[in-house]
């Protein structure tokens, strides 16, 4: 069992049979015993996270990926580019360094650095410190930059608004069906890095295929932070984050939904 967020690593049994080689978790009452009462205690304080928030008209949104695909630049672009139009507020989860909030904090964001030591995920106690440090104003929007891992970030309620799952070209298609549960819990799953496609293999359409099966409901587009491809549409979603009617003229001021290049679903 991880020791941090009490996923059932430890209950795997590894087997060979026909010359492959299965694993399969086993039943251990403890292990789920154990993470039921982790997630309830979790899911209190995200509760209070969303008082919190509604409280102050502050919408949160939980970014989530592997590390390296691409989270902290679109954050930068995003944080320049909506800068005097929308105002975000970032909490910054990483095991060690402030690295990635300095390099937000230098796009003009106001950035909370939260570092998890061993562990590999926010959680909804780690983020409720967080917003009390940051003190978002009224009318903005909070994104947590959760610490890169498409396992266990999944199974923590932060007290967030809408869940991003972001995945580059460069990781592979495979994704969706690898990591189910991370996928089956986004509200928008981003393609990122796709300024690549023409250098690499990526199967889009098996892509494609396995997300419609794994979140049917999950908006998806295509963006590229380097060349700026599809990112009038998530300026245009992030805005319309915002809960009252109109909030997203506070952002990118109608920016058109056609430039959004959405790929799949569009709820």
């Amino acid at each position: 069992m991880c020791a941090t967020c009490g996923c059932d690593g430890a209950g795997a049994v590894v087997h060979a049979h026909d010359g492959h080689v299965h694993a399969h978790a086993s039943a251990d009452t403890r292990t789920v015993v154990l993470q039921q009462k982790i997630l309830a205690k979790n899911d209190g304080l995200a509760e209070r996270n969303r008082v919190f928030l509604a409280e102050r008209g502050v919408v949160m949104v939980n970014l989530m990926s592997s590390p390296g695909s691409g989270k902290t630049t679109l954050l930068e672009r995003t944080a320049r580019e909506l800068a005097g139009r929308l105002r975000i507020g970032v909490i910054e989860g990483d095991q060690e360094t402030s690295l990635d909030a300095g390099r937000i904090g230098a796009a003009g964001c106001a950035v909370v650095q939260v570092n998890t030591g061993t562990g590999c995920h926010l959680d909804a106690e780690m983020v409720g410190a967080a917003l009390r440090e940051l003190d978002p104003v009224p009318g903005s929007v909070v994104v947590v930059e959760n610490v890169g891992n498409l396992v266990c970030p999944a199974l923590f309620d932060l007290g967030e608004a809408r869940r991003i799952v972001l995945a580059s070209v460069p990781e592979g298609e495979d994704k969706p069906a690898k990591y189910p549960h991370m996928f089956r819990q986004a509200d928008l799953v981003l393609v990122s890095k796709v300024d690549l496609l023409p250098y690499l293999r990526f199967d889009l359409g098996r892509y494609q295929t396995d997300l419609a099966r794994i979140a049917p409901a999950a908006r998806v587009m295509k963006i590229s932070a380097e060349s700026g491809e599809g990112l009038t549409g998530w300026y245009d979603w992030l805005a319309g984050a915002l809960p009252w009617p109109g909030a997203g003229d506070r952002g990118h001021h109608g920016l058109a939904q056609a430039d959004a290049a959405v790929v799949a679903g569009d709820p």
